[in-house]
């Protein structure tokens, strides 16, 4: 939202929207964005250099990385619209890590190598599992603001 648009809203009595990408949310965007391109940067290299190793385990790090750009996006356009794709998106980011996370511990031997997701996001320190929560937290709270 530009300054104008702010003024405009301020001027007519209208109630601002809530910028997504403030605070904490400022936090958020940029643990996505770095996801993104850790995600993207990895499936790209994977899937150039030995696609046929494994081809689930790449194409699963690749719509990581789509889900973690289109969060990262809603974050910084903001508004109630963008809020709502945020939300449905970290829903389905966290059904992901789960599944995939549970998959892996179940069955080892199904991913030929480690996608973003395997373990519950081991490999990355837990954040897979721990961002989207985080983030379906803060888009709850700007709903109420």
């Amino acid at each position: 939202m530009t300054d104008t648009d702010r003024t405009s809203a301020a001027a007519v009595g209208q109630k601002q929207p809530f910028d997504l990408g403030t605070g904490p949310g400022r936090v958020l965007v940029w643990f996505y964005g770095v996801f993104t391109v850790a995600a993207a940067s990895r499936s790209i290299v994977q899937m150039i250099l030995d696609f046929g190793r494994a081809p689930l385990a790449y194409v699963l790090s690749a719509v990581a990385a789509v889900v973690y750009g289109f969060i990262t996006y809603s974050l910084v356009r903001g508004g109630e619209r963008a809020r709502r794709s945020a939300l449905v998106c970290c829903a389905a980011e966290l059904l992901g890590v789960l599944v995939v996370g549970t998959w892996t511990m179940v069955e080892p031997s199904a991913f030929a190598d480690a996608t973003v997701w395997s373990d519950f996001g081991m490999g990355y320190l837990f954040i897979p599992v721990i961002l989207p929560i985080t983030g379906m937290m803060w888009l709850r709270r700007a709903k109420n603001a």
